[in-house]
């Protein structure tokens, strides 16, 4: 037998699960898995940089055309990424901003050293990839 006050109780439940769905899709910020609330928008953008710059450092030299495909959309991702969150104040602190930030500067600076379409060493691109997982890590 079900009393009165528990299917009410119940219901309230209920509710909360949607207001609290609709809530969070409303809601600018996200909890990461560090437990930090960092805006939606720098983390689908960060996550996003590490998957296309993964694949890209994963994918096979030999075959040009897909290489070159991966690496575009990992460029792409990442000017999207420093055109809307470079010295952003909400973020700049971030681990996984820092880890990010580090990964790139290492991409650049190897290729500001040794042109446009050298291939990378892979002490490069071992210490790119564990950057990578450290700011992973942090979203």
């Amino acid at each position: 037998m079900v009393r009165a006050e528990d299917v009410k109780k119940e219901d309230d439940e209920g509710d909360k699960g949607v207001l609290g769905a609709i809530t969070s899709l409303l809601d600018p910020n996200e909890k990461t898995s560090s437990g930090k609330v960092l805006p939606k928008a720098y983390l689908k953008s960060a996550r996003e940089v590490v998957k296309t710059l993964r694949e890209s450092l994963k994918e096979d030299t030999k075959d040009i055309s897909k290489f070159r495909r991966n690496a575009d959309a990992a460029k792409e991702s990442i000017r999207e990424y420093l055109n809307g969150w470079r010295g952003q104040k909400t973020v700049v602190g971030e681990e996984s901003y820092i880890a990010l930030e580090k990964a790139i500067r290492s991409l650049a600076s190897f290729y500001s050293k040794a042109g446009p379409s050298a291939e990378l060493p892979q002490d490069v691109k071992s210490s790119i990839l564990e950057d990578l997982n450290n700011a992973e890590a942090f979203l």
